[in-house]
């Protein structure tokens, strides 16, 4: 029997199968054949191997869609002390993930006009092992900017309401978050917003130099209502304007029911969490442990319980990293001054499916918050985040059951500092492919393959 003809140049290459394979329809036994780095079928399980393809079997480890990290920061260039990409999508590699966008902000310069775009793709293309996209920046002043990044295909635009941390990317005030949102609902773009009021953190209890090492001061510093307010301005700003916005980083479970009511009214509005706000708890944190520093804070048990049952009921709609290293020498025990950051590329499959076994998740619904909600929020869902014909055959491949024990010396991540360390996961990543073609196994890596990615739609 010769190769399928699936277009009138290429034929079936490959054939991956396993007993478990998630699909859009469920989990179920089957071969997935690809052909010029797309998936050409989703056939039964025993389908004859087309003649001159390759069969890999994978018994019954997951065939899982390689996952969709929309928040992730690789500071390259400027920065690359703290991240580049090469190290970053080596790690994400190897924890699954296929595709990344980048966060505009901790490299220098940042995305924040085309020239800074362009000159942030001439470093990312020869170091990418993974396929990448980028967000541009909306900064006071830089509304003029917003257009001509759209047109250049950035996939949306970050924004601060509250200081960023480095000085290069200040917060918008709302006024400025009106004018910036304003043309950015004018080209029907999105707006993904850092959303921790100024106000409420300047109120909030400072700790002294004595508390400095304590981290319930540190949580009391960055309080719910900080986020919870600027949850509210965002979505009023929203509903005025008819605009797309995207809560990154949602910790406060006090957000919840006013993102619910949005939400049910039509106000076009997305939420993320992160792995560390499901699986991290305050009490657990260890005074001086600055490895555990993120804005807005790891929040207690009962937070993250809720946190949970939004995303099971689709109040929040997706899990993402915020991966953002830095050097060993800015998380000192101090939290006031430590940076603000936690590194969870290669960790955050596992992670993630670890906690959400415990709590009656499946992998289909892991599946659905870390690569099908994330690709479509970047509009790459008819390209990315399912196991179907016609997308991109990008691919995890999982061994749910096994465990393994966090050792920050076996991370790519280029700083090796970790939260995680010392943690049993469940969930080894044992191989992850790119357009059909395997790209890490059992830690080797191959050379970069990955492509830079514009917005389609």
């Amino acid at each position: 029997m010769k190769g399928v003809p699936v277009s009138d140049d290429a034929l079936v290459e490959l054939v991956l199968r396993s007993t478990r394979v998630i699909t859009p329809e469920g989990t179920r036994a089957a071969s997935v054949a690809v052909a010029a780095g797309k998936i050409t079928a989703v056939l039964p399980h025993d389908a004859e191997v087309p003649a001159g393809a390759r069969l890999e079997d994978f018994g019954d480890d997951v065939l899982l869609p390689g996952l969709v990290d929309t928040h992730v920061h690789v500071n390259d260039p400027g920065r690359t002390e703290w991240e580049g990409f090469w190290t970053a999508t080596r790690a994400a590699a190897a924890g699954g993930i296929t595709t990344l966008v980048d966060m505009p902000l901790n490299s220098l310069p940042p995305t924040t006009t085309v020239d800074h775009l362009r000159t942030k793709k001439d470093v990312a293309r020869p170091k990418a092992h993974i396929d990448l996209g980028f967000w541009g920046g909306a900064l006071p002043g830089n509304v003029k900017d917003l257009r001509p990044l759209h047109d250049a295909g950035v996939f949306g635009f970050k924004a601060f309401l509250s200081p960023s941390g480095v000085d290069e990317f200040p917060e918008l005030d709302q006024d400025q978050l009106a004018q910036s949102l304003a043309e950015i609902a004018g080209f029907g773009g999105l707006l993904i917003v850092h959303a921790e009021d100024p106000h409420h953190l300047a109120a909030a209890p400072q700790p002294g130099p004595r508390e400095a090492v304590a981290y319930a001061a540190f949580l009391a510093s960055r309080p719910r209502d900080a986020e919870n307010t600027a949850v509210a301005n965002l979505i009023a700003q929203a509903r005025r304007l008819d605009a797309r916005v995207h809560v990154l980083h949602l910790s406060s479970s006090d957000a919840l029911p006013q993102i619910a009511a949005a939400k049910r009214e039509g106000v076009r509005l997305t939420v993320e969490t992160c792995p560390h706000y499901l699986t991290l708890t305050a009490e657990e944190v260890p005074d001086g442990a600055s490895e555990f520093k993120c804005c807005p804070p790891i929040r207690e048990a009962a937070n993250q319980d809720l946190l949970w049952q939004a995303l099971a009921d689709g109040t929040i709609d997706c899990v993402v990293t915020d991966h953002s290293p830095s050097t060993a020498d800015l998380k000192t025990d101090d939290f006031a001054t430590a940076w603000g950051g936690i590194s969870g590329l290669q960790l955050s499959l596992s992670a993630v499916w670890t906690e959400a076994r415990k709590r009656g998740h499946g992998l289909e619904d892991v599946v659905r918050w870390m690569s099908s909600r994330t690709a479509e929020l970047v509009g790459l869902d008819d390209r990315k985040g399912a196991i179907e014909a016609g997308r991109d055959a990008d691919f995890a491949v999982l061994a749910p059951d096994e465990t393994f024990t966090v050792d920050p010396a076996a991370l790519q991540h280029r700083n090796r500092i970790t939260a995680y360390a010392g943690r049993t996961l469940h969930g080894v990543v044992r191989s992850t492919w790119l357009r059909g073609e395997r790209i890490v196994s059992d830690g080797e890596f191959t050379e970069p393959r990955g492509q830079l990615l514009s917005r389609r739609r």
